[in-house]
């Protein structure tokens, strides 16, 4: 299993980026597909998440509102869009994959991967 994550960069605060992880070696639409973020010297945590099947979304109370995530099974890939963006959105972007039957915010079971983007806002 392969994820790709792309779309990160140097944005200012206010501003939008999409973050895209492209995914190969899974049957992309059974996998429940989540995207995670690392601040320095923070943990690891859940930002948003799509279910496999019907593709119900969650998200994190600090991106309510501001962050969509989405999926294209036909294409194996993941997005986020990231609107509003806040100085605190600064971090690493990971997308992570797995055959659970629901969306697990906890970051330790995931399996598989991607190798992270990396989001910058500027106040």
């Amino acid at each position: 299993v392969q994820l790709q994550a792309s779309g990160g960069g140097l944005v200012q605060a206010g501003g939008c980026l999409r973050l895209s992880c492209a995914a190969s070696g899974l049957t992309f639409s059974s996998a429940v597909m989540v995207w995670f973020r690392q601040a320095p010297g923070k943990e690891r945590e859940f930002v948003a998440g799509i279910s496999r099947g019907i593709g119900s979304t969650y998200y994190a109370d600090f991106v309510k509102g501001r962050f969509t995530v989405s999926r294209d099974n036909a294409k194996n890939t993941l997005y986020l869009q990231m609107n509003s963006l806040k100085p605190e959105d600064t971090a690493v972007y990971f997308c992570a994959a797995d055959r659970f039957s629901i969306v697990v915010r906890n970051p330790k079971p995931y399996n598989y991967w991607g190798q992270g983007t990396l989001v910058t806002v500027s106040s």
